[in-house]
């Protein structure tokens, strides 16, 4: 039996990667480099950090900012995405999403929020639903980003189960790689990435039934 379920937020509760591609694009071009939405491909699941190296080197800007400079880049772009979030609603939520967790409430199975991204809490309070989480984890007490499964094991310990007790949900094939390293079945959500390594695929979380889910 499984006893816990873990939630990428992007792409699995919500979609801000439009958010996301625009504030990185406007800050791409501030310093010279353009971006489009097959690179934005690339930065979906990682780190703010990573996303901005990984522009850097797309840009061949890579040696042209020091660590000061490249955090207030990363600042820059944050505080603009930030801003776009204020227009976040409960409408927001992917289809089926509320759906799922009201059954995952109704029965009692602990849910934890595992991103990489450091807005979540904001996030799941505009979108109205904090209440379903017992454990958001805290992007900043890791030392590793995805595909490292330091952040779903995190999760797991702070819901007090172990990895095999968890069942992981993702959007990114960086995150189900994580997933997957920490020895946990893996619900892969389908949002235009071809994904590999996923237990099951579906395209909303309201195709599952959580009773046939935790049994597995």
């Amino acid at each position: 039996m499984k006893k816990g379920f873990i939630f990428d937020l992007d792409g699995v509760i919500t979609d801000t990667a439009k958010y996301h591609y625009l504030a990185w694009k406007d800050l791409a071009s501030s310093i010279g480099i353009e971006i489009d939405l097959v690179f934005n491909e690339q930065l979906k699941g990682i780190s703010r950090m990573d996303s901005l190296e990984r522009i850097l080197v797309h840009g061949g800007k890579e040696q042209a900012f020091t660590l000061a400079e490249k955090e207030a880049l990363a600042h820059q772009k944050n505080t603009h995405y930030v801003e776009l979030l204020q227009a976040l609603t409960p409408a927001d939520l992917l289809p089926g999403v509320k759906a799922f967790l009201d059954e995952a409430r109704k029965n009692a199975i602990p849910c934890a929020i595992a991103s990489a991204s450091k807005n979540a809490p904001f996030i799941l309070d505009k979108l109205e639903v904090t209440d379903y989480f017992n454990v958001i984890v805290d992007p900043a007490t890791l030392k590793k980003g995805k595909p490292d499964p330091e952040i779903f094991l995190k999760a797991a310990e702070l819901l007090g189960i172990s990895a095999k007790e968890a069942i992981g949900f993702e959007d990114a094939q960086a995150g189900l790689d994580g997933i997957k390293a920490a020895n946990m079945f893996a619900v892969g959500v389908f949002s235009g990435e071809e994904l590999h390594g996923a237990d099951l695929l579906v395209e909303r979380l309201d195709e599952l039934d959580v009773l046939d889910l935790i049994r597995r």
